[in-house]
């Protein structure tokens, strides 16, 4: 009797911190501080300290409950386990959507990144694209983990001295607003700051794949210690360097503020926002396809639970990518396409923090998974009251 096809454990703790860090530190950080500053100006700020605040909540929760991971269902069996199967397939499916969404957002992220070398049809480009990392993961994990690894490396050595390189050229009149911040211009600047926060629970998601499962908490915490750290000084020292004015003029702001300071540096910057970008595709589209198989594994859906001779999702990885390929030709505008990724995002979030909130009886993990709850909840419910 033949075997049916496996995963195969492939991934260490270089791999999962990699895929955790190359999920969320993608299209957003090298789009968004243009858009947060339109909108809120230096008082931007705050609201990059309270999503940073909101998602290490969320992630430290995530944390402290991996261990009711199984390792055919991961976020299925954490979510069923607590919350019963009514409640689970729906998460999955809108943490699916979101996923979508994300892998279609990031797409476009790429795109404004292309325009900035003058690239065209930029729309032919993304799907190009899309179309490319799909087949390098039905290649098989260990393609698409080393792949991981090299582009991470890739993006966050650069952007740590991008950061470090400006911050001597930060000046305190850059901080001051010009205009009063107000309260609708602030929530708006939170919801769309939480996507580049969003992603870091991809290191939680292939735990079939991961040679050893209690590798996931930790790689969870040096991801979350890795991005709040580098978003919150980038973003005072783009701030600081060029003001707000310019990043907000600039579709690719980082590559922006490189050439302000530094002559002919933006091409280079730009170059490295696309690798990043890359990255956290590739990221999301492990993450997605894992998800989906899953829920098509729990809901017995024929021919998308089944693996393929290399031990990955094949079915469910060009519905993911064709998905986001369709996305895209609906539109392919960074901002609504993020927007709508994040708040379906939020939702498993909560649940995230809940379950933590009902299995762990410590102290310390019931306040974290308290201030998870709220904030993401508040941020929610002002999203659609406003």
């Amino acid at each position: 009797m033949t075997e049916s096809p496996a995963y195969k454990r492939s991934l260490g703790l270089i791999e999962l911190v990699s895929l955790g860090v190359g999920g969320t530190v993608g299209s957003g950080i090298f789009v968004v501080p243009g858009i947060a500053a339109k909108l809120s100006g230096p008082g931007s700020l705050l609201a990059w300290l309270i999503v940073a605040i909101s998602a290490s909540c969320v992630l430290l929760s995530l944390a402290a409950v991996s261990y009711r991971f199984t390792p055919a269902s991961g976020f299925y069996s954490l979510f069923e386990s607590v919350f019963g199967s009514r409640i689970a397939i729906p998460l999955i499916t809108l943490y699916t959507i979101s996923s979508v969404f994300g892998v279609a957002t990031i797409a476009a992220g790429v795109g404004q990144y292309i325009g900035y070398f003058n690239l065209s049809p930029v729309l032919l480009v993304e799907i190009a694209i899309l179309a490319a990392f799909c087949i390098l993961n039905i290649a098989g994990i260990a393609f698409s983990g080393m792949t991981e690894n090299i582009l991470t490396t890739l993006k966050i050595i650069p952007l740590i001295l991008i950061a470090l390189l400006l911050l001597p050229f930060v000046r305190p009149e850059n901080f001051i607003q010009s205009s009063p911040l107000t309260t609708t211009g602030l929530l708006a600047t939170v919801i769309i700051v939480y996507w580049p926060f969003t992603g870091f629970e991809i290191s939680a998601i292939p735990v079939e794949e991961t040679r050893d499962p209690s590798l996931i908490r930790r790689s969870l915490l040096l991801v979350m210690l890795i991005v709040v750290s580098l978003y919150l000084v980038l973003n005072v020292a783009l701030i600081g360097s060029i003001g707000t004015a310019a990043l907000a003029a600039s579709p690719a702001p980082i590559a922006t503020a490189a050439e302000i300071i530094f002559a002919h540096a933006g091409p280079l910057v730009a170059f490295i926002g696309i690798v990043a970008m890359l990255s956290a595709m590739n990221a999301y589209i492990v993450g997605t396809s894992r998800v989906l198989h899953s829920l098509s594994v729990r809901l017995s859906l024929p021919v998308v639970k089944d693996l393929s001779s290399r031990g990955t999702p094949a079915v469910a990885l060009v519905l993911g990518c064709v998905a986001s390929g369709l996305l895209l030709l609906v539109s392919n505008q960074f901002a609504a396409l993020a927007t709508v990724s994040v708040i379906t995002t939020l939702v498993p979030y909560i649940f995230f923090c809940i379950a933590a909130w009902i299995l762990v009886a410590e102290r310390n993990v019931r306040l974290v998974a308290a201030a998870g709850i709220l904030s993401t909840t508040a941020i929610l419910v002002i999203y659609f009251a406003v």
